[in-house]
Order: C-alpha cells, then structure tokens, then sequence
C-alpha cells in the first residue's frame, strides 16, 4: 500500500493546492480559465505528442490486452452514459459522465505503478493503455459534437464532427506524435527541450486547476460523482478481470497489468475536455478527486488480491 500511497498523495496534494490558493483567493476565476487554456491548448498537446513520439508501433500490439481493456472502458462508458442519459436526456452530459467513469489516469499513475509492481515488463501495457484511453476521448467527443449540433442536418453534423475531431489538439497530438514515431527522426534539439518544459506543466496545471473548481459546491454533483466513482474503481476493474482472466486467459502479467490500469482514478482528461468545450467540470472535478483518494484503497485491495506485489 505504500507505494501505491506515494503515487496517488502528490495527485491530491496538487489539488488541495489549487482548491487552498482559490480559498484564499490567491488565484481567481480569472486564474482558473487562462490555466485551462494553457494546459488544453499547449501543456497537455506537448505531453501527448512527446509520449507518443516516444513509442514505437511494436511496442503497442497486443491484441489480447488491447481488447480486454478497450472492452472493459466501452462496458463501463456505455452503462455510464446509458443511466446518464436517461435520468436528464443530455446527451452531452452523459458523455462527460461516461468517459469519467472510463478514463483512466495511465499517464501519470500508471506508468510507475506497473514499473513498481511488475517490474520493467509492465511498462508495455502501460503505454499501450495510455493510448486505449484516448479512443474513449474521441467516442466522447463525436457524441458531445452530436449532442450540440442536434438540430442540424446529418451531413452537417458529419461534417462538423470531422472538422472538431482533426482541430482538437487532444486528440491531434497523440497521433501527430505517433506519425513522428513512424519516420525515425529525431526532433531538433531545441524544439524538443521546449515541448518537455510544455508537457511538464500539464498534470501539476491540470490539477490545480481542478482543485479551483472543487469551491462549487453542488449537490447534484455530489450525488452523480458518488455513482460514476464506483463505476470507475470498482466495476471497470472486475470487467476487465473477467475479459482478461476467464475469457482471453492472458498471462498472469497482462492480467495483473489490466487489473491495475482499470483501477486506476479517473484522470484530467475529461475535465480538460470539459472546458475544451466550455461545459460544466464541477461533477468531473469532483469524480476526480474521489477516484483518486479511493484508489489508495482499491488499487492496493487489487494488487494483492492478484498477487501484483
């Protein structure tokens, strides 16, 4: 549990940071919307192309583990935005619920925790799960373009969705990266040094950022966060479990690997693409903070009961 307690604590410490500092009022409303474009249009974009860069194709086909996980993030994703969706019919809504229910935080929680309880072996299913999870960001994001667009004609809305898809820089650059990966060059230098002193902003600013919006007090966020925070810590898990284990019967790595990654709190990556789109973050901010502090609990529960440690 120690270790596991390491890596979530400077998660919630970044976001009891942000949530003192508009306390206070050392950072404002202001403070909180310029923070959000800065990690949406330049920190986060540089941390999703640098990753992807980075990572070769062959390290990311595993067949098995891939259809395991993407199915375990879909199943969860779709009973999400199902009950989402027919409690308030807001397509849009659901959509943000659903992918905070389903995305994982690979990035930043997952890497070290496969590394720490795997060994070296288990930073290749991290990786790949860091790529699995942006395929349930652009599901959202043709269902929200969908949901805003709803009164427009269907090749209007095609069209719009395409344009959205190619423009979101969340989603362009990971695969910018991954096109970059394909060509075996190496970035000059200084722009390289840039675009890590960028990506290295991303989660601390994405953080605080979200401790900001934990000052909305809302009741109805309360009560959908609860709900979407049990889906995402402890149904994802043991669907995955299920998939992996007595279905696909992936070896005992994969399937320590998938167990760990699926338990993982949910990430930042809705809440930014919640202000991408301008929407409300106050049920994904609070999502977050609940996945993260009752991650110490499940993933270490997890890891023992797989014997991952």
């Amino acid at each position: 549990m120690l270790y596991v307690f390491n890596v979530v604590l400077p998660v919630f410490l970044l976001i009891l940071i942000g949530y003192a500092c508009g306390r206070t009022g050392k950072l404002g409303v202001s403070a909180s919307i310029e923070l959000n474009r800065f990690v949406v249009w330049l920190a986060l974009p540089a941390q999703l192309f640098n990753f992807a860069a980075n990572s070769g194709w062959e390290t990311l086909w595993q067949p098995g583990f891939i259809a395991a996980f993407l199915i375990g993030c879909l199943l969860v994703f779709v009973l999400v935005l199902f009950i989402s969706w027919y409690r308030d019919r807001d397509l849009a809504a659901a959509s943000f619920n659903g992918l905070s229910a389903s995305y994982s935080n690979t990035g930043y929680m997952g890497i070290p925790l496969c590394a720490l309880a795997l060994g070296q072996d288990g930073l290749a299913p991290a990786i790949i799960s860091t790529f699995l999870v942006f395929v349930m960001f652009a599901l959202a994001t043709i269902l929200i373009e969908i949901a805003i667009l709803s009164h427009k004609k269907s090749h209007e809305i095609v069209l719009s969705v395409i344009k959205s898809l190619c423009s979101n820089p969340l989603l362009v650059a990971p695969i910018a990266g991954l096109v970059w990966a394909t060509t075996g060059l190496q970035l000059y230098d200084p722009l390289s040094q840039v675009i890590a002193f960028l990506a290295a902003a991303a989660t601390p600013c994405a953080l605080v950022s979200i401790g900001l919006f934990l000052m909305r007090k809302s009741e109805a966020a309360s009560h959908q966060a609860w709900g979407i925070s049990f889906a995402k810590l402890i149904i994802q898990p043991l669907i995955a479990w299920v998939i992996a284990g007595p279905i696909l019967e992936l070896p005992s790595l994969w399937l320590n690997a998938i167990v760990i990654l699926s338990a993982l709190p949910t990430g930042t990556g809705p809440f930014m693409l919640a202000q991408y789109y301008k929407a409300d973050g106050s049920v994904i901010s609070r999502v977050v903070l609940i996945t993260t502090m009752g991650s110490l609990i499940t993933l270490s529960l997890f890891l023992w009961s797989s014997n991952g440690v």
